[in-house]
């Protein structure tokens, strides 16, 4: 099985090793087919549900370019601020639907006999979806470093985020379960905005 998630390609090898500590269940199949399964799924769905944030953020990236080359700071400053608020009208709302519809966004994928599934999806969902605004901030700044000819930062935010979730989830997985497996993505997504946004502050043209 491979999962695409932004962009990277995810065998099940890469996501034991990214996401799913082995350690924390000691039934083989519950490990390797309800959780798996629930993720492959949740994550088709947020790849359709941030699509226009992501979208947006490749936009944002062609703005930053020509108005960089031309040399209007200004108005690239007021587009920063502009793009923040108009990713947070997009995200929030979708946010909303995801968290509400959960369940049957689940069974759009999945048979509606494999309950654990789905509920495991649903729980994914729900915090992980809820959370859309900060992978949308988060794809503004990759547009934006893109943008000002500075791709290694959006590599560092990537690499912050990952590993954010490599660290919690072998954390503290086998302490509380699968839910620190979730709650570690969007903790990913805020440590790597603080990063972008502290950094936005150094290189943002003046």
């Amino acid at each position: 099985m491979t999962v695409s998630l932004g962009g990277f390609i995810l065998t099940d090898e890469i996501l034991r090793i990214m996401a799913l500590p082995s350690g924390i269940f000691d039934d083989a199949d519950l490990y390797t087919k309800p959780i798996f399964e629930a993720f492959a799924v949740a994550v088709k769905i947020d790849t359709i549900a941030y699509v226009p944030a992501q979208d947006f953020g490749n936009a944002f990236s062609t703005f930053i370019i020509q108005d960089y080359g031309a040399k209007k700071f200004a108005r690239i400053n007021g587009g920063i601020r502009k793009a923040f608020k108009y990713v947070t009208f997009i995200c929030l709302p979708i946010s909303l639907l995801v968290f509400a519809f959960a369940p049957s966004l689940m069974g759009l994928f999945v048979e509606a006999n494999a309950l654990d599934v789905i509920n495991m999806g649903t729980s994914y969902l729900r915090i992980e979806g809820a959370f859309y605004v900060l992978i949308g901030f988060l794809f503004l700044f990759y547009g934006l470093y893109r943008g000002l000819g500075r791709p290694s930062i959006s590599i560092v935010l990537t690499i912050i985020s990952l590993g954010t979730r490599v660290l919690l989830s072998y954390g503290l997985a086998p302490r509380i379960g699968v839910l620190a497996i979730w709650t570690s993505i969007p903790i990913g997504w805020l440590l790597a905005d603080i990063v972008g946004l502290f950094l936005m502050k150094k290189f943002s043209p003046r």
